[in-house]
């Protein structure tokens, strides 16, 4: 397989929603984030070959959102832009499509990326009801966010060990932004500004004061009886957008273009919908198997934090002989990730989960985490609402 190569990437803030519409419509946020990317680049937008943007919840007014935001991004009416969704995996299935689209020789230069404003997710008026589909309904629907319980009661999880791995992602995620990791500047990160001038500047959810004991107040979400899984220990609702620049061995040399990394493989797997937040296990496992690499062989992982209970149940589930044996065909248990190599900066429990965007946010920060320590490869992996999982290996040059 030729290889494609990363040889940029930028994100928006993530800004946490506040129960109205955010400052930005998604098609603002994947233009801001693309123009910045794309204006430090050596070539113009037009040159592109295609725009592929994931979206969940895209505005009615943002149809074929991909399309609006290359428009808008000034690629030209020659670029063709277009939009991929598989719920929270979307801006990982459009790097995905334009992997796919390199390797069949139909693109050599790509800009992909995911984004959603979940605050202003639109309303579907049907008879007797109003559903609002915003990070609840995309990724969390009843049977699916009840997966998070799922997982607890399976693998005997408690509510202590779910507020310890919440409170450590928010500290995660305030220590790399006083370290300029995750600030504008710092290589992932670029501001956001308003019509009026104000500066977003930062991932807004993060609570750098998170404590045992102030998560411990909150009370049960979904299952408010018996349940353990709490607002303070699921991801955030959100909006963000995320872009990796893609190019193939002839663009490198047409535009003198020097790549952070390689994305090496793929994967995508589907498990029962109930135990959905398992798909990160599902998805990774085949890479791991493939490449002849054990857990601890790869330097960082990124598994997005729709909940706390589903990561700790996807370690769980790699630990354990009989779900190894049984659900993943191994002849064993993988064994235990090493923690100082998960999420190393937090996760969507403190900077939030955008749909739309978190797929690609996972695969930019691992090739930046890469980077900044001279570490070499990791794989980014998420679950998927439905019942899915998606996988990337990278390797950083």
């Amino acid at each position: 397989m030729k290889p494609v190569y990363i040889v940029d990437g930028a994100r928006t803030p993530f800004l946490k929603s506040r129960n109205r519409p955010g400052p930005f419509s998604a098609a603002d946020l994947a233009t801001q984030a693309g123009r910045t990317l794309l204006v430090r680049q050596p070539f113009a937008p037009s040159e592109l070959d295609e725009v592929i943007l994931g979206c969940a919840a895209p505005s009615v007014d943002e149809v074929n959102i991909g399309r609006v935001a290359a428009l808008r991004m000034g690629c030209g009416q020659k670029v063709p832009g277009w939009t991929v969704m598989r719920n929270c995996a979307s801006g990982m299935q459009a790097v995905d499509s334009a992997i796919n689209n390199i390797l069949a020789g139909r693109s050599k230069l790509v800009l992909a990326g995911g984004v959603d404003a979940l605050s202003r997710a639109p309303l579907l008026y049907a008879e007797k009801m109003v559903l609002w589909f915003s990070d609840m309904a995309a990724a969390r629907t009843t049977g699916q966010r009840q997966t998070a319980e799922n997982l607890a009661h399976r693998f005997g999880i408690t509510r202590g060990e779910m507020d310890v791995f919440a409170v450590r992602s928010h500290q995660r995620v305030a220590k790399a932004q006083a370290d300029g990791d995750l600030a504008p500047g710092g290589g992932e990160v670029e501001a956001l500004y308003d019509a009026s001038g104000k500066a977003y500047a930062l991932d807004d959810g993060v609570r750098a004061d998170a404590s045992l004991e102030s998560l411990a107040k909150l009370k049960p979400f979904f299952d408010r009886k018996y349940g353990n899984v709490t607002a303070g220990n699921s991801s955030q609702i959100t909006d963000g957008a995320a872009w990796l620049l893609l190019a193939d061995e002839e663009a490198l040399r047409e535009h003198n273009l020097q790549p952070l990394g390689r994305i090496v493989d793929s994967e995508w797997a589907g498990l029962d919908p109930a135990q959905m937040g398992l798909g990160p296990v599902h998805a990774a496992t085949p890479i791991l198997k493939r490449h002849g690499l054990g857990l601890n062989d790869l330097d960082f992982w990124e598994i997005n934090e729709a909940f706390a209970a589903q990561v700790l149940g996807c370690l769980a589930a790699w630990k354990d002989e009989r779900y190894c044996r049984e659900e993943l065909g191994l002849d064993g248990a993988l064994g235990e990730l090493e923690q100082n190599r998960l999420n190393v900066d937090g996760g969507a429990i403190a900077l939030g989960h955008p749909v739309g965007a978190s797929g690609t946010r996972i695969v930019l920060h691992l090739l930046k985490t890469l980077h900044r320590t001279g570490k070499k490869r990791g794989i980014a992996s998420i679950c998927i609402g439905g019942g899915l999982g998606g996988a990337m290996l990278v390797e950083a040059l």
